[in-house]
């Protein structure tokens, strides 16, 4: 008896053992970028030590002894230039053995450039002795002569020697040390001067000309920075708009302009009115906050507790995987702030598995790309765009997480039911039992979630945004000693230090971004958009929506979230508002498309990134993540038909709305998968959209007519196809 007992349960265990405890791993890993140096020995420990003391440098500012506003800004963006040029390479690195490294000169010219900048830098402590001293202000030609022209010297040759500069993975370049010299200088000297009362003159022909020359060097390195960290896109905008400081003045029609002097444009473009305004007020405050929040969670390996926790939810149901990228890519994206690298991160698991099922390597990516970009728009976090919203708008944070609900409902939904009839209609599978993690097994550490709770939580009972992320932040290394992945001393040095690193990007883009604000103040260019959509909403209002819609697009391509919003809300989100639509509607309008900018042809940052993990063309990767996204595209024009939809309005209307408009969603995958209970022809697909536009557009009429549509089609799939969806499973 016991012979034949024992094999029996070696093979039971064998069997418990094979089922997965986590088939997520390494989803909290640090993503190292192509051009991101590696550094080892002393030098790491100096870059480390840099990016916890930036770090922590926030969080005591904000939590114990804040700083004055345009210094705490001013030092915010110089860290991270500094952090940047020391991380960030300006050109490629030379191979392995070192054997295409530049020319000696080259590292020679660079160490000369190091006089002029070091030269700039003394200055800067001479002139703060000298008004230390009593001096109402410094000689201008002291200002030019031996502070501009060298720090600008510096600047330049120190950008243009390390676009050629080629060095191993493991050295800093010196011609970055130039660069981080002159971001201190140009900081300090902005400190100085902005900590006089000779701040009030700024703009004016009394501002000191060495304004100018600390805002050009800082407008340029801001510039170098985000073309490493970002790409050429958002550069390429802020370049244009910088052109047309100077150029306006020539040009026809409502885009001329009086003009203005450099020095009155410099003078005052690094202040409140440009790079020090909304764009770095957020990031200095809520979001890199909010990147420290993220680093102790992934400190903490939460990040691999969601996608595993996604996976033992969902990964049996037929096209399991895809479902899975939809709630942890959503989960992930909420954090991050950037769609792109939620692809990368949560991506490089889901998309192989999602092929695995048998998902073409297009609709993998497609599928991870709009998952990943919804997390920008759900509430309480969104990516960072709720705190710029209520920022720029002056509404209470805790309404524009609330009047997210719906819409992020609706986008996920949406996504979902596009992945759940494409499965049905190619007869995809789920996975098997023995292929994710026990439900039981991960439900015991649904605790993981309370960091999350815990701001959610803090910011419904009033606590500040601050207050509450510090607290979420503490709670993620609290929860961790109960969970396998304890965090000691060494874990929250590292959580800091990975903050720090992740921090640079969205600083870099929001400072860009700021730039690109800066112009659209003090040209009037804003303006003139809104006299346009006024114009043209003189001819019919839904043509003014839809160019708004046109120009967030076009200004968020390329675009990393934060930046493509506060761009389009300087220039579009002012001109809806004049046409007679609510801020907090025309707000969210800009702000949806400019998420969206990230899966719409020809330029989507997220496409891109989830084409590269699942080897498929990238523009049909983009097209096809366009199509899954549609109701993107489409829900941002109910607001302004039906404002219940941002919860304004009684709790029937916002309850009638909200079930509606998912009934017309999934009408909407139904149209775009050609997939009810069975196939769908050509002419049902026509009345099925037709039926999607009443739901989702609100009115008590069309809802009706809407669900008359939809109950009609049911009945008829539910005819032919004898009584609903088949089992058409083939695994």
């Amino acid at each position: 008896m016991s012979n034949t007992s024992d094999p029996r349960s070696g093979a039971s265990e064998e069997a418990v053992e094979k089922t997965p405890d986590s088939i997520a791993e390494g989803v909290d890993e640090d993503i190292v970028e192509s051009n991101r140096r590696l550094y080892v020995g002393w030098h790491w420990l100096v870059v480390a030590a840099l990016a916890i003391l930036y770090s922590g440098f926030h969080l005591f500012s904000l939590n114990v002894y804040p700083m004055e506003t345009w210094s705490f800004r001013i030092v915010h963006i110089a860290g991270a230039l500094v952090l940047g040029y020391a991380l960030y390479a300006g050109s490629r690195f030379a191979d392995t053995e070192g054997t295409d490294r530049s020319p000696a000169w080259l590292a020679w010219a660079s160490y000369a450039l190091l006089i002029p900048a070091i030269y700039a830098l003394i200055q800067v402590f001479l002139m703060n002795q000298t008004i230390s001293g009593g001096a109402m202000r410094i000689d201008p030609q002291i200002e030019t002569w031996h502070f501009g022209y060298p720090l600008l010297l510096a600047t330049v040759g120190g950008i243009l020697l390390a676009w050629s500069y080629r060095q191993v993975r493991e050295k800093l370049s010196p011609a970055d040390l130039v660069l981080m010299v002159c971001a201190v200088a140009s900081a300090g000297y902005l400190l100085v001067v902005f900590n006089t009362p000779l701040r009030a003159s700024t703009g004016t022909s009394f501002a000191p000309v060495g304004i100018t020359w600390a805002a050009i060097s800082g407008s340029l390195l801001i510039l170098e920075l985000t073309r490493r960290v970002a790409g050429l896109a958002l550069v390429s905008i802020s370049a244009i708009f910088l052109l047309y400081v100077f150029a306006g003045p020539y040009l026809p029609g409502f885009l001329g302009y009086p003009g203005l002097s450099l020095n009155r444009f410099f003078s005052q473009v690094y202040t409140d009115t440009g790079i020090l305004g909304p764009t770095t007020a957020v990031s200095s405050t809520y979001i890199i906050l909010f990147i420290i929040f993220a680093a102790f969670l992934q400190a903490s390996k939460v990040g691999d507790y969601f996608v595993n926790f996604a996976f033992a939810a969902a990964g049996r149901a037929r096209g399991g995987p895809a479902k899975v990228a939809i709630f942890a890519s959503g989960l992930m994206g909420m954090i991050n702030g950037t769609s792109a690298g939620n692809v990368v991160s949560t991506g490089s698991l889901t998309i192989p598995l999602m092929k695995k099922v048998g998902y073409p390597g297009r609709s993998a990516g497609a599928i991870e790309a709009a998952a990943s970009t919804g997390g920008q728009i759900m509430p309480p976090i969104m990516g960072a765009g709720a705190f710029i919203m209520a920022e720029v708008t002056g509404i209470p944070y805790t309404e524009i997480a609330v009047a997210a609900l719906i819409p992020a409902i609706l986008y996920f939904a949406s996504i979902y039911f596009m992945v759940d009839f494409e499965a049905a209609r190619k007869g995809m599978r789920g996975m098997n039992k023995d292929e994710i993690p026990q439900f039981r097994r991960l439900v015991k550490q649904v605790y993981l979630f309370a960091p999350i709770i815990i701001l959610i939580a803090a910011l419904f009972m009033g606590y500040s945004v601050i207050r509450a992320g510090t607290l979420a932040t503490a709670s993620a290394a609290v929860v961790s000693w109960i969970s396998p992945n304890k965090m000691g001393p060494a874990a929250i040095l590292r959580a800091l230090q990975l903050a720090g690193v992740m921090a640079i990007q969205i600083i870099a883009v929001c400072a860009c971004a700021g730039l690109i604000v800066g112009v659209i103040s003090l040209t009037g260019v804003g303006a003139r958009f809104s006299s346009l959509l006024l114009g043209l909403a003189g001819v019919s209002q839904l043509l003014a929506l839809f160019f708004a819609m046109c120009i967030s697009i076009l200004l968020g391509m390329g675009m990393p979230t934060t930046a493509a919003y506060a761009v389009a809300a300087s220039v579009v989100a002012p001109g809806l508002i004049n046409i007679g639509i609510q801020p907090l509607v025309a707000h969210f309008f800009v702000f949806y498309f400019a998420v969206v900018s990230a899966i719409t042809p020809p330029v989507a940052l997220a496409s891109y990134a989830a084409a590269g993990i699942s080897g498929d063309n990238a523009m049909s990767t983009s097209v096809a993540s366009f199509k899954i996204g549609l109701a993107a595209f489409i829900v941002p024009f109910m607001f302004f038909y039906s404002p219940a939809m941002l919860m304004e309005g009684s709790w029937m209307q916002i309850l009638r709305v909200g079930v509606t408009a998912t009934l017309g969603i999934v009408l909407l995958s139904a149209t775009v998968q050609a997939w009810f209970f069975g196939p769908v022809k050509a002419w049902m697909r026509l009345v099925m959209f037709i039926g999607a536009l009443f739901l989702i557009y609100g009115g008590i009429y069309t809802d009706i007519i809407g669900l008359a549509i939809g109950g009609a089609l049911f009945l008829f799939q539910r005819s032919i196809h004898g009584g609903g969806a088949k089992p058409v499973t083939s695994g």
